[in-house]
């Protein structure tokens, strides 16, 4: 990521290949013939090791690209292998961890993200004799490190902070170390192509990006994707630059930022009427809130919301040299909007 200047980016967001899951044995493979070497000789131990040293390499460049208190928020999951012989857990979470630890992030709590599946053949082993069954997957985890202390604000950067606020209700659902959602905000449903990529749901870059940066910020995505970080992006006013190695995926992402404004604009008046819902309930439950939003003029629980401005998408256009242009303007509410969900 040469391109991209020191400490000039302020949240990475990504779900790099997995480790030992086998879909992404070529893709290590070709980037360190070592992987390779090591799967055909049936060591999964130095296989598990060669592939990490790989994203090692990207986590030294996300050190050297994001700002002083800058997040890194990296979505991934273990991975069980049957490999020499013996099955076994490769505790992808584990080490990416030891890596931004030993370049000198600290590790902020966690999220369990729990993708559950009712499916009678999900269980692995022998079904219900002791001792040779194996617990089944159904999380991943999305890891979040800081780089040094807590980001400092300061002139313009205030305001633009205060602007970015999220709902209070919204901070209760946020923030909490297990989330339980599949596909809900998903535009993307190319075949092939999206199931290849492995792509996250919107819901996921969407918290994120709203819980650790702010309006106008750089967000880098290292493994772009079908590009979900990027529409995650678009939907919230930030900057994103991301990469991908697969340039059969490019027409991809340009079709779906094009096709995105509608979307993204209706999941922005859904937020907003999923607002005045929950106030709606707040005021039966405990009477009316103490605090009004200077912009949008309705209730909100917290004085940190007063400020806080939606944007709606006006355009959204392809510029030259892999660029997306947007432009926003403030969300002004219209009678009907924010009635439907979208996935």
């Amino acid at each position: 990521m040469t391109d991209i200047p020191d400490e000039s980016v302020q949240l990475v967001l990504t779900s790099p290949p997995y480790p030992m899951i086998e879909m992404w044995d070529d893709a290590f493979s070709a980037w360190n013939p070592l992987v390779s070497v090591a799967l055909k000789e049936g060591d999964s131990a130095a296989a598990y090791e060669e592939m990490h040293r790989c994203l090692d390499s990207v986590w030294t460049e996300c050190s050297r690209i994001l700002s002083p208190g800058g997040i890194a928020c990296i979505n991934i999951g273990d991975a069980t292998r049957t490999a020499g012989g013996s099955f076994r857990l490769y505790p992808n979470h584990s080490r990416i961890t030891a890596a931004f630890e030993a370049r000198g992030f600290h590790t902020l709590p966690c999220i369990i993200w729990r993708k559950q599946t009712n499916s009678p053949t999900k269980f692995m082993g022998s079904g219900m004799l002791p001792a040779g069954a194996y617990v089944t997957l159904e999380h991943e985890y999305i890891l979040v490190f800081r780089k040094g202390g807590k980001r400092s604000f300061s002139g313009e950067e205030v305001r633009k902070r205060r602007e970015s606020a999220f709902f209070w209700e919204e901070r209760n659902l946020w923030f909490s170390d297990l989330w339980e959602f599949k596909g809900t905000r998903q535009l993307m449903n190319h075949t092939g192509r999206r199931d290849r990529s492995a792509a996250y749901p919107l819901e996921l870059a969407h918290r994120l990006v709203n819980m650790y940066s702010v309006r106008g910020d750089t967000v880098v995505d290292p493994f772009l994707g079908t590009g979900t970080t990027l529409i995650g992006c678009l939907m919230n006013a930030r900057r994103c630059a991301g990469y991908e190695i697969d340039p059969g995926l490019k027409p991809v992402i340009e079709d779906l930022v094009i096709r995105a404004r509608s979307g993204l604009n209706g999941l922005i008046a859904q937020r907003y009427a999923d607002h005045l819902k929950f106030i709606g309930d707040y005021r039966n439950r405990k009477g009316d809130p103490k605090h009004h939003n200077s912009f949008h003029g309705f209730e909100v629980i917290t004085k940190q919301e007063t400020d806080l401005v939606l944007a709606s998408i006006q355009e959204i256009s392809l510029g030259p040299d892999n660029t997306i242009l947007a432009a926003y303007e403030p969300y002004v509410h219209k009678s009907g909007q924010g009635e439907l969900m979208f996935y």
